[in-house]
């Protein structure tokens, strides 16, 4: 140290490291005297030299007032230096930022107000350290002392108005360093780190939104903070780079979109809300640039339109209206099978929003692009599509059909629909029964009534499922006589016996409903064939009227008091006319149980046919005796008085007869097998459970180790 005597005196030297920081200031005070006179005269080598005795003796001492005298000292000569102090600031920087790694926080401290005092002095010239100084201040914005933590922001305070006032910043260098900490946790840093943005966002030079994808995550990180304050300066600062990004022709929404499709699943409310909508504004704002993110967007906002935070759920509405009223085209990037994966995907979801909005999407693809939906992506999509037939919400029962009438609007495809539908009612009887109806009705809706029932009754009727196909066949013709969607089809159908279509139909649709013996007779009496009705009533045999015929039966006496059938009733008020009907009637009559409360529906209107419209003798004859039997013989006679040849000509009813006989016959053996079945299976579990019993509870005066001369399972009793 002696040889720097000459320059700065040995009090002075000794007055820097004393404790008291009176004394070290007006040491101080003397080195920025002696260093001005030396900058003076242009003596560089001393001003190095002292520059070098303050470091090596002073800020890298084992002694912590030394270093904090070297530090104030390394101030003491950037002033006295003052405009020379640009050329030493690679010897003079350098320790200061070290200190701020200091254990002793009374150094960090005065190493703050040391690199403050500095700055001052240089201001733009210590740019050149910016990254490093950026480094020390982010670390001692989170300072386990109060009075560091002041400095730091005093000093943070300064570089700030360096930066922005000069034009020697360099923004690709210090986005790095940004990117690095944006996710640290800390509340202190997290604060320094917005300032910081929102400081440099502020200055026309410095592109901040050029590089926002490097840092966007980090702010919307911030958005669900503990702290109130720093998650209103991050929504602040994200709010005033969404307004830049609407005023900006050139943004690069396509890194931020993916940022935003991961924070739009964050669990907190606001950094959804704040993410989707971003989205919505991208949606409305980045156009063709969004395209091939379209999917991506798709995947945040889907589950959001379900989201329990009602401000969520509309903004998501919302953004899903605006990217579906946008035609994209596959040469643009738009990637139907990515939209159809996320669909599908969705499809699934718990929540009935999202589904109903799923089914929509691919409607939308189905109009705009269904070449490609159906050639290159309907195997991926059939099944849920399907299983969406099952979902407890209508709504989305109802669209699915849409979708399914969409893709079946080709004869292959419809025909694979309905295929596909009676495949599924065969697994699935429940939802036959729940939802049966609804699809069947909607689909006569959307695809022609006529179309569907004639499909259906084609593949009903080669159905080797004798059980399926006549529940089938039950549950299409109870829709058939009860739906107004299906109005004009019965209309169709009252004209069999006069009109070539309403014949074409009657022959197509009574090949399935032989399955069913009460469905045929009422497909019989919705055509007016009221002849052929009484041959089918009169083929029917002991082991065709059971319990599973008289529910059916009771359905359809139920049904012609309806609406339906009133052209049937009014018809009985002519029964000379219509003996046929009359006959048929009064032959299901004979099949019910009296006790029934059907029987006595039916019998109540029976009695009220007029007796008038029979000629006199017949009258009387019908008035006497039994005039159930009697009113059988009167319309034999009636028959012989009438020509009913050319009623019946148009259809050949002997061999739908036949057809109906041979269909019923095959569901008779079909029966019979299945009794033999359950009488062997019950027969073999008797015998196994007598043969179990046997050996479990053997008698207490016979031995089971040594059967008896006269037991069953003995060689000589089984031979």
């Amino acid at each position: 140290m002696g040889d720097y005597m000459s320059i700065i005196p040995a009090a002075v030297l000794r007055n820097l490291a004393d404790k008291l920081y009176e004394k070290r200031k007006n040491a101080a005070l003397e080195v920025e005297w002696i260093v001005k006179q030396l900058a003076v005269a242009g003596e560089h080598e001393k001003i190095n030299a002292v520059i070098h005795m303050l470091n090596v003796d002073f800020t890298y001492s084992p002694q912590a007032n030394h270093r904090k005298g070297g530090l104030i000292g390394l101030a003491a000569v950037t002033v006295g230096l003052t405009k020379e102090a640009a050329q030493y600031l690679e010897q003079i920087v350098p320790p200061v930022l070290n200190s701020f790694l200091d254990q002793d926080s009374r150094v960090r401290y005065y190493a703050c107000e040391a690199l403050y005092n500095i700055a001052k002095v240089v201001r733009g010239d210590s740019i050149i350290f910016f990254n490093k100084i950026f480094d020390a201040l982010c670390k001692l914005s989170a300072d386990s002392d109060a009075n560091v933590q002041s400095a730091a922001h005093l000093l943070d305070r300064l570089v700030k108005d360096i930066v922005t006032e000069g034009d020697q910043f360099s923004i690709e260098e210090f986005i790095p360093l940004l990117r690095e900490r944006m996710n640290v946790l800390n509340p202190f840093v997290r604060q320094f780190l917005v300032g910081w943005i929102t400081v440099l966002d502020s200055v026309p030079e410095i592109d901040m939104l050029g590089f926002l994808p490097e840092f966007l995550d980090g702010l919307f990180n911030m958005l669900s903070d503990s702290s109130h304050e720093i998650r209103q300066q991050a929504d602040s600062a994200l709010s005033e780079f969404l307004q830049e990004i609407k005023n900006s022709p050139n943004v690069d929404y396509g890194r931020m979109v993916e940022i935003l499709v991961q924070r739009a699943s964050s669990t907190d409310e606001f950094t959804r809300l704040t993410s989707i909508t971003w989205i919505n504004e991208f949606v409305r704002l980045g156009g063709d640039q969004l395209v091939p993110y379209y999917a991506d967007i798709l995947a945040a906002i889907l589950p959001c339109i379900s989201d329990k935070e009602e401000k969520i759920k509309i903004v998501s509405r919302e953004t899903n209206e605006a990217l579906r009223a946008i035609h994209a085209d596959p040469s643009e990037g738009f990637d139907i099978g990515a939209i159809l994966f996320i669909v599908k995907r969705q499809l699934a979801s718990e929540w009935e929003a999202t589904r109903v909005e799923a089914l929509h999407w691919i409607a939308t693809l189905l109009v705009r692009h269904r070449a490609e939906v159906v050639i290159s992506y309907l195997n991926d999509i059939i099944d849920p599509l399907l299983r969406a037939f099952s979902d407890p919400s209508d709504e989305v029962v109802l669209l699915v059909l849409e979708v399914h009438a969409s893709i079946a609007r080709d004869t292959t495809h419809f025909r694979r629909l309905v295929g596909l539908l009676l495949r599924n009612f065969q697994s699935n009887h429940l939802l036959l029964e729940k939802r049966g109806a609804l699809i069947i009705r909607r689909l006569c809706v959307l695809l022609d009534a006529e179309h569907v029932y004639r499909e259906f009754s084609a593949s009903l009727e080669g159905e080797d499922d004798l059980d399926f196909a006549s529940i089938m066949v039950q549950a299409l013709n109870v829709i058939l006589l009860t739906s107004s969607e299906l109005s004009e089809l019965r209309a169709l159908l009252k004209k069999s016996l006069v009109h070539p279509a309403g014949k074409d139909l009657f022959i197509s649709l009574y090949s399935s409903w032989c399955h069913s013996s009460v469905a045929t007779i009422s497909l019989c009496l919705l055509a007016q064939a009221y002849h052929h009705t009484n041959f089918v009533i009169q083929s029917l045999g002991e082991e065709d009227i059971n319990e599973k015929f008289f529910i059916q039966l009771d359905k359809l006496i139920r049904l012609v008091e309806t609406p339906v059938f009133a052209y049937l009733r009014l018809q009985l008020l002519e029964p000379g006319k219509f003996i046929w009907l009359l006959r048929a009637l009064y032959g299901l009559l004979m099949l019910l149980p009296q006790q029934s409360a059907t029987f006595k529906i039916l019998q109540t209107r029976l009695k009220t046919v007029p007796s008038y419209a029979l000629n006199s003798e017949q009258l009387k004859r019908a008035l006497s005796g039994n005039p159930y039997s009697q009113i059988l013989q009167i319309a034999d006679e009636i028959n012989k008085n009438h020509d009913g040849g050319n009623m019946y000509s148009a259809i050949n009813f002997p061999s739908r007869m036949q057809q109906f006989q041979n269909m019923q016959q095959r569901h008779r053996m079909h029966m019979k097998m299945k009794l033999q079945s359950r009488h062997s299976t019950s027969s073999t579990l008797s015998q196994e459970l007598r043969r179990s019993e046997g050996f479990s509870r053997p008698s207490p005066v016979q031995d089971i180790s040594r059967p008896s001369s006269g037991s069953s399972w003995s060689t000589a009793g089984t031979s």
